[in-house]
């Protein structure tokens, strides 16, 4: 089942490790140059920290991810194998409570350089909207409190994990992981300075993009089966309206559905998001009781052939340009 957990406050605020690799190393004994070929080990839970490992490491790291290519991170099983490899690693990367499974295998992995992502960067409490902004769902019907797609309720507060969908955040994130790496491989710290520069740069001028792009929109509001955009929606002065309480393969609850109308209507929202890892269906239906159009927005929880764009830049300008269609950009 493709349904979402979401994670309580305390649980995310505690850590997330960043990690990489398919690992085909010697035991995790934190020294750097673990694998067969001489290569730092980087095992990363998925893939915007495997992103992160890959482009911060070039050619002095191995990194693999404990998430393979269209699997929903979500709801991830990892297998004895992987558990195995895990433990390895010369550094892991992962975002704790984000995924169950990998919060389990690394506290089994005895890795010495595990990295706690939550602590790179704040994370924030987002209700349904970006802004926090309370159109009545959540006050008006308790009961639709069944959790969002990662299983947290309407109007609990608990903190976000999706710090990569802003540029800004995820530049802080960059930042704690190339340390790491300087930590776990000072031989070639050097190069993962330069390295980490070069990337913060580029996220500093996606940002630019994004501001610029969001400045002049005919609304400030989007609707989106995913509520992962809060940071993004904050960053940018929008406001997120997620469909939140339902399996991405079920209907919206009819109290939900007739809160996102009369918001559709009072925003003049015209499109309805999906993402690509999860069933359209309930955008689709959304958008056929509403006369609303259907578009992507990817959350970059992995990459895939059906992803708009080959790695985290290309996908985010994707997501810009489709927003800004969305938005009525003037």
């Amino acid at each position: 089942m493709n349904v979402r957990r979401l994670i309580p406050a305390a649980a995310l605020a505690g850590a997330v490790a960043l990690g990489a690799t398919t690992l085909t190393a010697c035991a995790g004994t934190g020294a750097a140059g673990g694998s067969a070929d001489g290569k730092l080990d980087v095992m990363a839970s998925f893939y915007p920290l495997q992103f992160l490992a890959e482009r911060i490491g070039k050619d002095h790291v191995k990194v693999g991810t404990l998430t393979k290519p269209g699997v929903e991170p979500h709801d991830l099983e990892i297998t004895p194998k992987q558990t195995g490899r895990l433990g390895e690693a010369d550094v892991v990367l992962y975002l704790k409570s984000l995924q169950p499974a990998v919060d389990k295998a690394v506290a089994q992995s005895g890795v010495k350089n595990i990295v706690d992502a939550a602590t790179l960067t704040p994370l924030e409490v987002h209700g349904t909207s970006g802004h926090d902004h309370d159109h009545g769902a959540d006050a008006d019907h308790p009961e639709e409190g069944h959790g969002d797609e990662h299983g947290h309720s309407h109007g609990e507060a608990a903190e976000d994990p999706h710090v990569w969908l802003d540029p800004v955040k995820y530049a802080e994130v960059a930042k704690g992981v190339g340390a790491a790496l300087e930590k776990a491989d000072p031989g070639h710290a050097a190069d993962y300075r330069k390295n980490t520069e070069e990337l913060v740069a580029r996220l500093t001028a996606l940002n630019t993009e994004f501001e610029d792009g969001l400045k002049n929109t005919a609304t400030r509001t989007f609707i989106t089966t995913h509520a992962a955009f809060g940071y993004l929606a904050e960053r940018y002065g929008l406001d997120q309206e997620g469909i939140s309480g339902v399996d991405p393969e079920s209907e919206p609850s009819p109290a939900r559905m007739k809160d996102l109308q009369a918001v559709a209507k009072k925003e003049n929202v015209s499109t309805v998001f999906f993402e690509t890892l999860a069933s359209d269906k309930t955008a689709k239906s959304l958008a056929s009781d509403t006369g609303l159009k259907t578009d992507v927005l990817d959350p970059l929880e992995g990459i895939t052939d059906k992803s708009q764009g080959a790695d985290y830049f290309e996908v985010m300008r994707s997501n810009l340009k489709n927003l800004q269609k969305a938005l009525g950009t003037k």
